[in-house]
């Protein structure tokens, strides 16, 4: 049976676990006919591989990239052509941090955030779109794809604070990366706006004490209560799924747009301020 990734070559980037929605979408792509190119932080580039072991095929080493610096963005096209000579026909972006005074049961008062924390979180979260795609740009095939993992900053979240503010900036830098790299190669960007799911990044948001976790549980519930479809935190193949479909040539007149991978919940109500930790 063949796959909407027949005989195309994706990068992916951003793994860190086996539980992160990256892994799940290189393994998805990986089912679909794709062959897989990774990229890992260069201080963790043995545990990543180790954790690449796990996916349902082999991938290369992972390439080294630090995505603050322009020494390896600017050997990256470089080092996917020695795995990929005829070129990549997309990218994931799954990248996004945020200082721990900015996000989560720690993060100082919204309005107390450091300003070079919140520089900081724009660099990696928003920033690094922009650069990555510029990075790949060379190596990726005309009409090709690039795709980030966003999560609806409409809505002032509790504990999201500034990291809600990088995402708002990521989906702003998509639309003027769609228009570029349209223009250049034809090539679609687009992000997809994913429901909470248990990642090392939900439990920064949500701390590892008992009250945090329990406020995580909280939005979890309200979050499958709130979608008309129901909305399951443990089951990341429904935002891996999208991701492919993407990367695929199933969408090719879908560009600066967000595609929402949420059960319908952002759409369907609204989050009042204190219904994580509220009263009832």
């Amino acid at each position: 049976m063949s796959g909407i990734l027949d005989g195309k070559t994706v990068l992916i980037t951003g793994i860190i676990t086996d539980a992160s929605i990256a892994f799940h979408a290189a393994a998805m792509a990986q089912e679909q006919g794709a062959t897989v190119i990774i990229t890992g932080i260069p201080e963790r580039l043995r545990l990543i591989d180790r954790i690449a072991k796990r996916l349902p095929k082999e991938v290369p080493p992972a390439i080294g990239l630090d995505i603050t610096s322009e020494d390896d963005l600017n050997a990256l096209a470089g080092k996917i052509a020695e795995l990929a000579p005829d070129g990549i026909d997309g990218v994931l972006h799954s990248i996004a941090f945020a200082p721990r005074t900015l996000m989560g049961p720690e993060a100082k008062p919204f309005l107390e955030g450091p300003g070079p924390d919140a520089a900081k979180a724009f660099e990696i979260s928003a920033w690094s779109y922009a650069s990555l795609a510029r990075a790949v740009l060379p190596a990726l095939k005309e009409g090709g794809s690039i795709v980030g993992m966003d999560f609806d900053p409409r809505t002032a979240l509790p504990y999201y604070n500034w990291m809600g503010v990088a995402k708002a900036a990521l989906e702003s830098v998509n639309r003027y990366v769609a228009r570029e790299v349209g223009t250049a190669k034809r090539v679609r960007s687009n992000l997809v706006a994913a429901g909470p799911i248990k990642t090392l990044a939900a439990k920064a948001i949500a701390g590892t004490a008992t009250d945090d976790a329990k406020q995580l549980t909280m939005l979890n519930e309200y979050w499958d209560g709130a979608s008309p479809i129901g909305w399951d935190v443990d089951d990341p193949t429904v935002v891996a799924k999208s991701v492919v479909a993407l990367l695929s040539d199933w969408l090719p007149g879908t560009t600066g747009s967000i595609v929402y991978v949420d059960g319908g919940a952002s759409h369907n109500t609204w989050f009042p301020d204190n219904f994580v930790g509220g009263d009832s």
